[in-house]
């Protein structure tokens, strides 16, 4: 007979000495580890205090029911293999152990030959069982593996695309800006149109600070959220300065503004980027209406959330496009042709301010009859 290795403990729990010293003098022998307890208590104090693979129970005790402590033992392990050992074998009883949780059952008395071929298939299959759970284990560490892989693939094909937009982003207006230098510094500019050429410097200058201005806030409302201070304060105030300052770029274009306050909810957010979020949206409605158009900015509460609307008469944004206004650099056709000016990040900024204050924000639009922002926050409770 083939010994067992040392590490296959065997706990018999019975409250009569000849049956745990028999069990004893078969087990050792093939190599098992055993222990003993003459009472469910003391078994179970044994089994918090070490490591078993297989229990032979007794079903009538002093103190406790074998059946009884099927469930106790598996709670301490599911995969301890118990097999019922029991004087007084009837069919009942054998059908309420399997139902209970027991893998096998042995009627008194019983062979030396049986009881090792009952412990050799019980062991035989909590060998199994660990077997699978540890195949299970890998297999969940393995797909973690893989997603992780996929997503460190992703962030790195996303950081090369970042870095080349960016770099992109940034050479042309500095191009420009150069260009301009180099024909004045040469002489190329006649005196007349030196001012028109300085103009236009400050232009593409004022591009680039807008660029690296929105590069810095997009950075912080990724990477910086749990340090900005948030505070309790109403919603309504940082729109009500963001809406006076805008009003005044409206009435260059001619372009109705109209603001409606339902309910002013409030919510626990970082004050600077609130008046962030609302200046990003309400100025692309004004930047994408054309003259004599219409803007209405709203704000009300409902069922637990900060609901604020930002509509407009203006391009309108395409099916395809929709899915794509909220990437990084992203600007639509009809955007690029209605205004030259714009760095493609004022909405994914808006989107990553919402979403790290654990809102949502939607968009519907048609093209050439406007768009209608949706944002929703979580009211502070």
């Amino acid at each position: 007979m083939t010994d067992k290795p040392s590490q296959e403990r065997i706990l018999v729990i019975d409250d009569e000495l000849g049956v745990r010293e028999g069990c004893r003098r078969v087990l050792e022998p093939a190599g098992y580890a055993v222990a003993t307890a003459s009472s469910g208590h003391e078994g179970l104090r044994l089994l918090r205090e070490q490591p078993v693979d297989l229990v032979l129970l007794d079903v009538v005790m002093p103190d406790v029911r074998g059946i009884d402590l099927l469930g106790p033992i598996h709670e301490l392990d599911p995969d301890i293999v118990c097999v019922i050992i029991t004087g007084f074998a009837t069919v009942e009883l054998a059908v309420q152990a399997i139902k209970a949780g027991a893998y096998h059952f042995l009627s008194k008395p019983f062979s030396a030959d049986l009881l090792l071929l009952a412990v050799q298939q019980g062991m035989e299959r909590r060998r199994l069982s660990l077997e699978t759970k540890r195949l299970h284990i890998m297999e969940r560490e393995t797909a973690d593996l893989t997603r992780a892989k996929e997503e460190l693939e992703r962030l790195d094909k996303f950081k090369t695309t970042f870095m080349f937009t960016v770099a992109h982003e940034l050479r042309a207006p500095l191009s420009a800006i150069q260009s301009f230098l180099v024909a004045m510094l040469k002489g190329y500019v006649p005196p007349d149109k030196r001012d028109e050429m300085l103009q236009r410097t400050v232009e593409r200058t004022s591009e680039l600070l807008e660029l690296v201005d929105d590069l810095l806030k997009l950075s912080a409302a990724k990477n910086e959220q749990k340090q900005l201070r948030r505070e309790v304060l109403s919603l309504a105030d940082p729109l009500e300065k963001v809406f006076a300052l805008q009003r005044v770029r409206a009435d260059e274009k001619r372009i109705a503004c109209r603001l409606e306050i339902r309910q002013r909810p409030r919510v626990e957010a970082n004050a600077d980027q609130m008046v962030q979020l609302w200046t990003n949206l309400i100025s692309n409605a004004i930047k994408y209406t054309p003259v004599g158009g219409r803007v209405a900015v709203g704000l009300a509460e409902k069922d637990g959330w900060a609901v604020g609307t930002v509509q407009d008469t203006g391009i309108g944004i395409s099916p395809d496009d929709q899915a794509r206004i909220f990437d990084e650099f992203y600007r639509t056709p009809q955007a690029k042709e209605f205004e030259l000016r714009g760095t493609g990040l004022g909405l994914p900024l808006v989107k990553r301010i919402i979403e790290a204050h654990g809102g949502t924000i939607e968009v519907e639009s048609q093209l050439r009859q406007g768009s209608r922002f949706t944002f929703r926050l979580p009211v502070a409770t």
